[in-house]
C-alpha cells in the first residue's frame, strides 16, 4: 500500500503543524485535481485559522518535496494531485474546465514504441488532452 502524504512528509522529515496536517489530510481526500483556492476553502472548513498563503507556502513545500504534482491545464490555475497515484493521462473538457483521468495500454504501448524507434527507454511521460463534448454524447 502506497505510504499517505503525511507518512511521506514525516519520512522526509518535513515538520507538519496542525494546519499543514489539515492540508495534507485535504489533498489525501481529494478525487479531483483542486488548485490552491479550493484547497484553501476545504481546509477552512476544517480549522478557518488556516490562511490561503498558508496553503499557497503548503502546497509549493509539498510540490519541492516530489510528494505533489503540479499541473496546468491551460486554464491560468495551477492544481495539485498526490505524485504517488497510479499513472495516467488526463482528458481536460474545455467548456466545463473538468479534468478526466484515463489510462489506455494502446496509447502506453505506443509511446513505449516511439521512445525505442528513436533510442530511448521512455522513463515517464505526461499526456493531457483538450476537447469538447460531441454533442449527443458524454465524455465518460
Amino acid at each position: 500500500m502506497t505510504p499517505t502524504i503525511i507518512e511521506r512528509c514525516e519520512a522526509q522529515g518535513l515538520r507538519l503543524t496542525d494546519q499543514r496536517r489539515i492540508i495534507a489530510e485535504v489533498l489525501e481526500e481529494a478525487e479531483d485535481h483542486p488548485d490552491v483556492e479550493e484547497l484553501h476553502r476545504r481546509a477552512a472548513a476544517r480549522d478557518a485559522r488556516i490562511s490561503l498563503a498558508t496553503v499557497y507556502r503548503t502546497v509549493k513545500l509539498f510540490e519541492e518535496s516530489g510528494i505533489l504534482d503540479k499541473h496546468e491545464f491551460g486554464d491560468g490555475r495551477a492544481r495539485y494531485e498526490d505524485a504517488e497515484r497510479d499513472h495516467h493521462d488526463h482528458l481536460i473538457d474545455l467548456t466545463t474546465g473538468d479534468v478526466i483521468e484515463f489510462c489506455d495500454p494502446e496509447i502506453e504501448a505506443l509511446q513505449e514504441r516511439i521512445a525505442e524507434k528513436l533510442g530511448y527507454r521512455l522513463k515517464g511521460h505526461r499526456l493531457e488532452l483538450y476537447g469538447v463534448p460531441v454533442k449527443g454524447r458524454t465524455g465518460r
